[in-house]
This record gives C-alpha cells, sequence and structure tokens, in this order.
C-alpha cells in the first residue's frame, strides 16, 4: 500500500515539496514515521494508549531532523475540528480504522474538512464486497455463507467490526467534497497468510504479484482491503 500511497503523492504534489500529513489512528505509527523519514511534516492521533507509547519509542530512536518533523497527538479522530484548522493539511490519511466506527460519515466528513484544496484524502478499510473470500478460502463453509448480506463480521482479534462498501464509499467522498480519484485493491493474494508468519524467500516478487492484482480488474474487488484515493475540491 506505501507504493500505492507515495505514487499518488507523487502525482499531485511538486517533487521536492514538505507536505503536511494527518496521520489519524496512526497505530504504532509506521506510516507516519515513513512519511517524516521522507520529508514530511508529519501529525499523528491516536486515542491508544499502548500505541502511542510504540509510536514514542520508535520515533525516539531516529535523528533529530525526522523526530522534530513528527508531532504526535492523543485523541480521537472525531475531534479533529478540535485541534486543527480546516484546511490545515495536504495529505489526510485514515488506514484500519473505519472498520471500528460505527457511523464513519460524520468522521469522513470531519477529515475532508482539514484538507487544503487539492489535498489527498487516503482511507484503508475493509472490503464489504468479498467478506466471504477469507472463510471461503480457509474452507469454513458456513461462515462464508453468512458473510453474503452483510458487512459484519469478526477480525483475528476476535473483535466485531464493519466493512465498506466501495459503491457506499464512493457516494460518501462525492457528498463531503473528497471524490473518489483512485483506488486499489490490498492483500489480494495473501489475506490467508498466518499472522506472524515468515516472510516468503521470493518476497519481492511476492509484493510486485500484489501490487499487480491490486490495481487490475477483477482482481482488486475480491481484495481483503480496499485502498481508497479522495481529493479535495
Amino acid at each position: 500500500m506505501a507504493r500505492q500511497l507515495d505514487e499518488q503523492v507523487a502525482a499531485r504534489f511538486p517533487v521536492g515539496q514538505r507536505l503536511r500529513v494527518l496521520d489519524v489512528g496512526m497505530g504504532q505509527g509506521t506510516q507516519a514515521l515513513r512519511l517524516a523519514r521522507a520529508g514530511h511534516q508529519v501529525t499523528g492521533v491516536e486515542r491508544d494508549a499502548t500505541m502511542i507509547a510504540a509510536a514514542r519509542e520508535a520515533l525516539s530512536g531516529e535523528p533529530e531532523g525526522i523526530r522534530e518533523r513528527m508531532r504526535i497527538v492523543e485523541g480521537d479522530g472525531h475531534e479533529t475540528g478540535v485541534h486543527f484548522l480546516p484546511g490545515s493539511f495536504d495529505v489526510v490519511l485514515c488506514h484500519g480504522v473505519l472498520m471500528y466506527v460505527a457511523e464513519p460519515d460524520a468522521l469522513l466528513a470531519g477529515l475532508a474538512r482539514m484538507l487544503a484544496p487539492g489535498g489527498l484524502l487516503s482511507l484503508l478499510v475493509r472490503n464489504g464486497d468479498a467478506l466471504a473470500m477469507r472463510p471461503g478460502l480457509s474452507g469454513d463453509w458456513s461462515q462464508a455463507l453468512r458473510a453474503f448480506g452483510t458487512t459484519a463480521y469478526r477480525n483475528r482479534l476476535g473483535l466485531d467490526a464493519r466493512a465498506d462498501r466501495l459503491s457506499a464509499l464512493t457516494a460518501t467522498l462525492a457528498g463531503i467534497g473528497a471524490p473518489l480519484h483512485a483506488w486499489y485493491g490490498v492483500r489480494v493474494f495473501t489475506d490467508t497468510a498466518a499472522d506472524g508468519a515468515e516472510p516468503p524467500a521470493a518476497l519481492d516478487t511476492l509484493l510486485d504479484a500484489e501490487e499487480r492484482a491490486g490495481r487490475t480488474d477483477p482482481y482488486r474487488g475480491v481484495a481483503a482491503l480496499l485502498h481508497l484515493c479522495g481529493v479535495r475540491g
């Protein structure tokens, strides 16, 4: 997914421009730190204390210049309007968050308001049009049948979560002034791999295959996750 994000950033902004990036639900800060290393000014928002501690520990090992470019804010994604002025960011990331938000429209509208004109909104969501794929490929036929016609599921952590359908998110993004510009599939071939499994010897080849499938129909439509990029008008 990092390749996809970098592609969209490169297509929208001049080479070398230091972007203002907001990462909502940054987790342990992997993506935020990667962008700070690339020279961008990054603000990460996270409410989980364990994740914040991990992000701060990772940041503490970086050179001073990178530490100065990354700010961590303890808070909820719904509170962006409390912490920041509208139009304050060129890029807003919200990856792996919407599946835990029962009614995401207000959150998405708030994120869109944070974007400057022409800014990029990057979302990573569970694919609601392909929920039967994981249990089906794993041989859990009963669960596969239950997955049809619903956007509710239980994730690998045992938490109840929800998925998003491409058509519904496309309509939502248009309604909040950040219409869909591009979308990709993520984890087309690797969704059934065990968590924590050792990377295969041919990792680069696997990544290339995933990248190709993630931007090619019909494969991207059955990916476990969708990466959507909207652009603020």
